[in-house]
C-alpha cells in the first residue's frame, strides 16, 4: 500500500495558518510522507505574495494525487473561501469554509485515503458569531466521527498532559467530572499511548481537583469521592495509574522523570505547566479517536497574519508527529 499523505486544515484564514503552511511549503518540510492543505489557492497566492515568498500552488483533485514535498510548491485541495479575506481581520463568512474543511480532512482519514489529520489554528469566537455552535476542534472530530469521548492531550519533549475536561467556563468544570468520565479519559490515554505512542506500560499520574488534592476532604470532596474510586478502579485494571495528588507539586522533575503522562482537571490546571516548559514544541494530539489528528499549540495570532512574522515550528512538529503516529 502506498503511503498516506497528511492532510492539513489551515484554519482561520485571516490568521496565520496561510502563513505557516506557505513557510513550510518554500523550504521544502518533509514531515515523512506526503502532505497537502484544503483551501482557497487564491488566498494562499494573495498570501504568499504579501509576505514575499516564492511559493506557487499545486492544485491536486484526491488525497491519492499527493506527491512528495518539494520546495516551493504547496499541494491544495481548493476549498473556496467564499468572500475576500484580509489578514487579522476574520469574518462569519468564512466560518462554513473552515468547518467544511475539516470534515473533508476527518472523512478522508476515516476512509484511510490519508493518515492523519494536521489542524492548524482556528478562530471559535467567529465561527460561533457565524451562529455554529462551536467548542473547539477536539469536540468537532469526535462528533463526526460517531460521538465518541475524545481525550485532549499536549505532548512536548518535557511532559505529556491530558485533559478530564477541556474548553468549558471553570465554574462549569467541577459537575463536568465524574468517576466514570475520569476512568475513561485514564483508560483512554493508556490505550493510545500503548497503540499510538508505542509505549509498552504507560505510567499515568493524576492531579486533584481541589488544593492540596482536596486536604482530606477540607478542600472539597470530589477528591475523594469521584477522582480517587476511578483511579483505584483502573488500577484493578491492570493500569499503572496513581493519584490524585496535589497539582502544585505534581509536574516536578522528580515526577517527570517516571511518568510517561499526567492527566489533569482541567484545561488551564495541566497546560500553562507544559506551554511554559515547551512551547512551540507541544503538539495537540486528540486521543480516543480512529483516526490520527494533531494540532498546533498556538492561537490565530491575528496580529502576526501577513507581516511574514510567523513561526512555523509548531506545525512542522505537529505534522512529523502525525506522520510517526499514522499507521
Amino acid at each position: 500500500m502506498a503511503v498516506r499523505p497528511l492532510v492539513v486544515t489551515p484554519g482561520e484564514p485571516a490568521g496565520i495558518g496561510p502563513d505557516i503552511v506557505l513557510t513550510l511549503a518554500a523550504c521544502g518540510e518533509d514531515p515523512g510522507r506526503p502532505w497537502f492543505v484544503i483551501a482557497d489557492p487564491e488566498v494562499l497566492t494573495a498570501r504568499a505574495e504579501q509576505i514575499g515568498l516564492p511559493v506557487r500552488c499545486r492544485l491536486i483533485d484526491a488525497p491519492e494525487q499527493a506527491t512528495a514535498p518539494e520546495a516551493g510548491v504547496l499541494q491544495v485541495f481548493p476549498r473556496r473561501a467564499g468572500t475576500p479575506v484580509t489578514p487579522g481581520h476574520p469574518n462569519p463568512a468564512t466560518a462554513r469554509h473552515v468547518l467544511g474543511a475539516l470534515e473533508q480532512a476527518v472523512a478522508w482519514a476515516a476512509e484511510q485515503r490519508c493518515g492523519g489529520v494536521v489542524t492548524g489554528p482556528i478562530q471559535k469566537s467567529i465561527i460561533n458569531e457565524a451562529g455554529i455552535a462551536f467548542t473547539g476542534h477536539t469536540e468537532a472530530v469526535a462528533r463526526q466521527l460517531g460521538g465518541m469521548r475524545p481525550v485532549m492531550m499536549l505532548a512536548g519533549p518535557t511532559l505529556r498532559v491530558a485533559l478530564a475536561t477541556t474548553h468549558l467556563p471553570l465554574r462549569q468544570v467541577p459537575d463536568a467530572i465524574t468517576t466514570a468520565s475520569v476512568e475513561a479519559v485514564i483508560r483512554i490515554t493508556a490505550e493510545d499511548l500503548q497503540s499510538r505512542f508505542r509505549i509498552s506500560t504507560p505510567r499515568i499520574r493524576v492531579a486533584g481537583l481541589n488544593p492540596h488534592a482536596g486536604e482530606d476532604g477540607h478542600l472539597g470532596h470530589e477528591d475523594d469521592a469521584i477522582i480517587r474510586p476511578a483511579i483505584e478502579t483502573c488500577r484493578e485494571q491492570g493500569l499503572d495509574v496513581s493519584g490524585p495528588y496535589p497539582a502544585d507539586t505534581l509536574f516536578n522533575t522528580h515526577y517527570r522523570a517516571d511518568t510517561d503522562a499526567f492527566v489533569a482537571m482541567y484545561h488551564d490546571q495541566g497546560l500553562p505547566v507544559i506551554k511554559a516548559l515547551d512551547f512551540g514544541e507541544v503538539v495537540n494530539v486528540t486521543l480516543g479517536l480512529p483516526i490520527v489528528r494533531t494540532s498546533v499549540d498556538h492561537g490565530t495570532a491575528l496580529d502576526v497574519a501577513g507581516t511574514g512574522k510567523a513561526d512555523p515550528h509548531s506545525l512542522g512538529v505537529a505534522m512529523r508527529l502525525a506522520a510517526t503516529l499514522a499507521p
